[in-house]
């Protein structure tokens, strides 16, 4: 599979001017399969390449052409419409083998549209004729084309002492994390209604939000630092991880940050708490949300100062064994409606995605899986382009065929906020006919197994009154 990708990362060409630095164009692995034509303007990101992009190649071979392509001779890179043409099959074939087909924009449904806990209603009016001009989905584009893009990137510092100079391939599940905590930030900082305009320089606090996530070491939420803390939870760089070891990665990572004196690395300021079953978050059960627990974490990351402090909830979930039990389908659909919803790291078998919203059975998602290159932003520069941090094209995956094991986000601004949504998680456990997510509970205690034993956990019976049922995370 890297060998496929690794066919559609321009090479360079020779060149008589040898110090003279290419801008190498940026190549889809992601790409439309709606249309083959190269003068389409469909496109999964404003800056991705569609499959008319220049794909660049060494001709050493002779040709009877009068017009033969000479890298030796020539700046810039080589159009080669043929290769083009059979580079931009192959991408779909990959995209289609691990990602399914593609499918990209709104349905005509009228169904609405869940957006990280906001509502886009489609009245029966707006046709899937006038989706383009309705004000519903207009407002809904600029809400998804604000959301932060990570990609796979390439020219970067090589990471620690390895030669990876680039994450494609295998980095996926690293960048989906990132713009889960980058979404994060962006709400803290500047608020849930916020939207990038395009006609005004960009804001500060955005343009830091970013820098934070750059390639290097000196960006405090790197993949560089985000391998370093997670080496103990087998994170290393040209390897795949789940969504569990990402979790606890960052709950890592953050933590060393924090402790850290430098007061430009005490960026991130929220605590982060994972909620799990147990502490190798493999032997099954619904996990459980102990109140007790996340106010500990709170206090402990304010450092004793405050009793309460901002926080990221994340829970690593497996919801069956090749595929996401029908059973907790409504459930995970119903977490999107929540006011502190961060949305799903999930995707595929090896293809982390960021899912974002919900309509009906589908998941709106961002994707990681486009090579760009490297892009140094920092908030004293308000001229950088920061296109590439962001998509305007939706994407949707059937939320069935997900893969079954994933992480829940929720962000959650204060303790008012905290306890809506516990009030939320325990209504929505009520209704899960006994296959809940996760489970809510005031405090609890440990036996020699280590296995929680609550005296509050909130189950269906509690609410309907019905015989619990065994669900399948007993059978995990």
């Amino acid at each position: 599979m890297k060998a496929i990708c690794d066919r559609f990362v321009p090479s360079n060409c020779s060149s008589s001017s040898t110090g003279e630095k290419r801008d190498i164009s940026r190549t889809s692995l992601v790409s439309d399969s709606a249309s083959s034509d190269n003068n389409s303007n469909l496109t999964l990101c404003p800056d991705v390449v569609a499959s008319s992009s220049p794909v660049s190649q060494q001709s050493k071979e002779a040709s009877t052409s009068e017009h033969k392509p000479d890298c030796t001779t020539h700046n810039g890179w080589t159009v080669i419409l043929k290769t083009a043409s059979m580079a931009s099959g192959a991408i779909r074939r990959f995209q289609e083998r691990v990602l399914g087909p593609s499918r990209t924009g709104i349905s005509s449904s009228t169904s609405e549209i869940w957006l990280l806990g906001v509502c886009y209603k489609i009245s029966d009016g707006e046709s899937s004729e006038e989706a383009d001009s309705g004000h519903v989905l207009t407002a809904f584009g600029q809400d998804f084309s604000s959301l932060i893009l990570m990609t796979y990137r390439r020219g970067f510092e090589p990471i620690g002492d390895t030669a990876y100079t680039s994450d494609v391939n295998w980095g996926c599940m690293l960048r989906s994390s990132q713009m889960l905590f980058a979404q994060a930030l962006l709400f803290q900082r500047l608020g849930r209604s916020w939207r990038k305009k395009e006609s005004e320089p960009p804001e500060e606090e955005y343009l830091g939000i970013l820098e934070l996530f750059g390639d290097s070491e000196a960006s405090a939420f790197s993949i560089h630092n985000l391998i370093l803390a997670g080496e103990s939870y087998g994170l290393a760089a040209g390897s795949w991880v789940g969504p569990y070891a990402v979790c606890r990665s960052w709950e890592s990572l953050i933590r060393k940050k924090r402790e850290e004196t430098d007061v430009k690395n005490k960026s991130f300021s929220m605590a982060v708490h994972i909620v799990s079953g147990s502490e190798d978050g493999e032997r099954g059960g619904a996990p459980i949300l102990c109140i007790e627990d996340v106010t500990k974490t709170c206090v402990e990351f304010s450092e004793g100062e405050t009793e309460w402090s901002p926080i990221l909830l994340l829970v690593p979930l497996v919801l069956g064994l090749d595929k996401v039990n029908p059973r907790y389908l409504p459930s995970l659909i119903a977490t999107f409606t929540f006011p502190q919803s961060l949305g799903i790291l999930g995707g595929k078998p090896g293809a982390s995605t960021y899912i974002v919203g919900v309509q009906e059975d589908k998941g709106f998602y961002l994707d990681p899986h486009d090579v760009q290159q490297v892009v140094t932003v920092n908030k004293e520069n308000r001229d950088v382009d920061t296109s590439s941090y962001h998509c305007n094209t939706p994407r949707y995956v059937p939320l069935e065929s997900l893969d079954p094991s994933l992480a829940l986000g929720f962000y959650c601004p204060d303790k008012a906020d905290f306890d809506d949504f516990c009030i939320r998680a325990t209504k929505l456990a009520g209704e899960s006919n006994g296959a809940p997510l996760f489970t809510v509970t005031q405090s609890h205690r440990r036996n020699d197994c280590g296995i929680a034993e609550s005296s509050s956990i909130v189950t269906s019976t509690e609410f309907s009154g019905e015989e619990e049922h065994e669900d399948d995370w007993q059978l995990l």
